[in-house]
């Protein structure tokens, strides 16, 4: 079977537009929550699947960023998708052993990610946040760099004290990737940062990267809880300790009525 390659946001949209499916569009607006008041409150959707933009996506891995950035501006939750995930994976190419200390490289690698923090208000939903974050920001924090740790400590910072909710939510899930490498320094600033935020999704996302520091260190969580539970939400706290044991899984929320 020939593979074709597509290089144009033309050419994925138009194949991802024939790609629609009417029912799973329903699905997706009420999944993603695009009614009135809600916090996807008027995106678009074309019913298509994760895996099957994931194949659209292998064909346009070679994309320039300009046309990459004609999709991220899409107005279809999915074409939008396909710019991002078409970034993580030029991220990934860019990280591999052999490029990880080529000047080249490391120069593409902080382009890239210029670009991406350029774009992040486009990233308005938490799917779209949590397939490229961690791909992308993440591994910028893990990976030899032109930026020094300051500089990239003050681009995250950034995006943790941002008013917009997505961009603090790309802060916080970025820290998995150093996380993942036993690099604790971002899980600890940015949960501790955004503990007391307002939302739910926010609630879930520090949960979540606390959780991922447990399985690595269990005693450094729990270090951070008793600094912190009683700040943070039920939520949060329910996602951290989701792999402890019942019975200190109960200790905690007793503690956290």
């Amino acid at each position: 079977m020939q593979h074709t390659t597509m290089t144009t946001a033309a050419e994925v949209t138009g194949r991802m537009k024939a790609m629609a499916d009417d029912r799973q569009r329903e699905v997706l607006m009420r999944f993603f929550k695009t009614a009135p008041g809600e916090y996807g409150e008027g995106d678009e959707f074309l019913g298509i699947r994760v895996p099957q933009t994931r194949r659209v996506v292998a064909e346009a891995t070679d994309m320039s960023l300009e046309e990459t950035e004609k999709l991220i501006y899409s107005p279809w939750h999915e074409i939008r998708l396909c710019g991002f995930l078409i970034l993580t994976e030029k991220m990934h190419r860019l990280t591999l052993r052999r490029a990880l200390d080529d000047p080249e490289s490391m120069e593409k690698r902080e382009n890239l990610v210029r670009f991406y923090l350029s774009h992040t208000h486009q990233a308005n939903n938490w799917d779209l946040v949590d397939l490229s974050a961690d791909k992308i920001t993440g591994r910028w924090l893990t990976t030899p760099s032109i930026s020094t740790e300051e500089e990239k400590t003050a681009v995250m910072d950034r995006l943790a004290d941002s008013s917009c909710m997505w961009e603090q939510r790309i802060a916080m899930v970025s820290t998995i990737e150093p996380t993942r490498k036993g690099d604790f320094r971002y899980v600890l600033r940015y949960a501790e940062k955004l503990k007391k935020h307002p939302h739910d999704l926010m609630h879930k996302a520090v949960g979540w990267m606390l959780r991922e520091m447990g399985k690595r260190d269990i005693n450094m969580l729990r270090a951070f809880l008793k600094q912190n539970y009683a700040d943070m939400s039920r939520t949060s706290l329910r996602y951290a300790i989701e792999r402890m044991d019942e019975s200190e899984r109960r200790q905690w929320l007793t503690m956290r009525p």
